[in-house]
């Protein structure tokens, strides 16, 4: 599918699931060469930035959330940019640039008239991707906040997998955000060379840097968070696992003797203490009644119990 906004001095064609058809029209048109329109019909797994004539080209993938839980996915982009046009090629909806076409489509019925560089459509694009992993980041921190709670609250265990989850997303995306670094600045600074006396163009390129100079961190920053909330999820389930221990230690305790005292008066051997007498197993509870209390009294004086 061909989407096509033309703003005087630049046109912005987006290609959604594109067929050969239209990527060879779009190529004819705007005198692309055959090896960038060999990377528009098939997708490509690594960053890549190339120049060929008047058209520079970049292969960008960007983090977006999966269908499950713990789940990021990248999302292929393909962009070629001349002197009056930028392409865009992707392979599935990516909803940052279905958005920004719904706000160019009203912002066109508001001021028909509107004239925009390729410079300036380019950044556009850029902030409205970025923008939306800063807002998938944002709600993978959110997910983290509540993880924190539960985990105070006495739900360590069950945030053990929850963690993992969030931690795992942070990371993909600072894979993807680093695997772009490369590709983008020679993406930027080509297009920089080719126009050497354009100064709004060159302060543009440093702002879409700085924008992901800016995700990475907040990224890097939440990663930091979600790590050293393992750790204490992990110093959490330790200690309640001393606490357990403790516990059945001192049921251990506690018990052994009376065992050992009903082991002993248990025995019918000859000369066995109370074997005669008719009060003999009131006498073994008491003497068992009296241990246990003297122990327990011991044990919550030294805070082995509580």
């Amino acid at each position: 599918m061909i989407t096509r906004y033309v703003y005087g001095r630049g046109t912005w064609i987006d290609l959604e699931h594109p067929t050969e058809q239209e990527v060879r029209e779009i190529a004819r048109e705007f005198s692309i060469g055959e090896r960038f329109e060999m990377e528009l019909l098939s997708p490509t797994p690594t960053p890549l930035a190339a120049s060929e004539g008047d058209t520079s080209f970049l292969v960008i993938h960007f983090p977006t959330h999966g269908a499950s839980d713990g789940e990021t996915l990248d999302q292929e982009i393909d962009i070629a940019i001349g002197d009056a046009f930028i392409i865009t090629a992707h392979y599935e909806v990516v909803d940052p640039l279905h958005h920004l076409q719904k706000l160019l489509e009203t912002q066109k019925l508001i001021a028909p008239k509107t004239v925009l560089e390729t410079g300036i459509l380019l950044e556009i694009i850029f902030a409205h991707l970025y923008v939306a992993v800063r807002n998938h980041t944002d709600h993978v921190a959110t997910h983290l906040t509540h993880i924190e709670h539960e985990m105070f609250n006495g739900l360590e265990r069950t945030t053990v997998r929850a963690i993992s989850n969030v931690s795992r997303e942070f990371l993909h995306i600072e894979a993807a955000l680093a695997n772009q670094e490369g590709a983008l600045d020679r993406f930027l600074r080509t297009l920089a060379l080719r126009r050497p006396s354009d100064t709004a163009l060159a302060d543009r390129s440093e702002r879409i840097r700085a924008e992901r100079a800016q995700v990475m961190r907040l990224v890097m920053t939440y990663r930091a968070v979600a790590t050293e909330l393992r750790e204490t999820n992990a110093s959490l389930l330790e200690a309640r696992q001393n606490e357990i221990m403790r516990a059945l230690t001192t049921i251990t305790v506690l018990v052994l003797p009376l065992e050992l005292i009903a082991v002993i008066f248990g025995m019918h051997a000859p000369g066995a203490p109370f074997m005669q007498n008719p009060n003999a197993f009131l006498i073994i509870i008491t003497i068992m009644l009296v241990l246990s209390g003297s122990m327990m009294i011991l044990f919550a004086r030294r805070h082995w119990l509580f």
